[in-house]
């Protein structure tokens, strides 16, 4: 049985290779503020509806990991999981604004809560970051590096 996931090289796969990627730093960044500010609001949520307070425990976790990684090891597969995590949390943050969520109905139309409008913030810009490193990434693969290709060389 064959593999459909490319390998580097050496044996190792393609979305664990480090990209070395200057929005490395602004995931990080945006990853640790999102996390401290999810932080005072865990214990609050685990009262008033435990089910947040658990998703918030979650975000935080991740988003301190993801921040970790991307310093770490700034691979694709980092920066596919920060896009993921952080595109969920905006999603999740509009949803409780939109809809009555149970035991959370009081954050209908509260757009402007401060620790939100940070996360939020600070979660678009990992998101963006992650966006822009995954599309520089696959732009780099396909040669648009801004070389001139062979042919126009000749």
């Amino acid at each position: 049985m064959t593999s459909t996931l490319r390998t580097a090289p050496a044996g190792r796969h393609v979305m664990l290779r480090p990209l070395r990627s200057p929005q490395r730093w602004a995931l990080a960044g945006a990853a640790a503020v999102a996390a401290g500010a999810h932080i005072p609001v865990i214990a609050p949520h685990l009262e008033e509806a435990p089910y947040m307070g658990a998703l918030f425990i979650l975000l935080t976790a991740a988003c301190v990991a993801l921040a970790a990684a991307a310093l770490v090891r700034d691979s694709a597969a980092v920066y596919a999981l920060a896009g993921l995590t952080c595109g969920l949390a905006i999603i999740g943050y509009a949803a409780t604004r939109l809809v009555p969520f149970p035991m959370l109905a009081d954050d209908v139309g509260n757009w402007l809560e401060p620790l939100g409008v940070v996360s939020i913030l600070s979660e678009a810009v990992a998101f963006t970051a992650a966006l822009t490193a995954l599309v520089r990434r696959s732009r780099d693969a396909r040669g648009g590096r801004g070389e001139p290709s062979p042919r126009q060389r000749a």
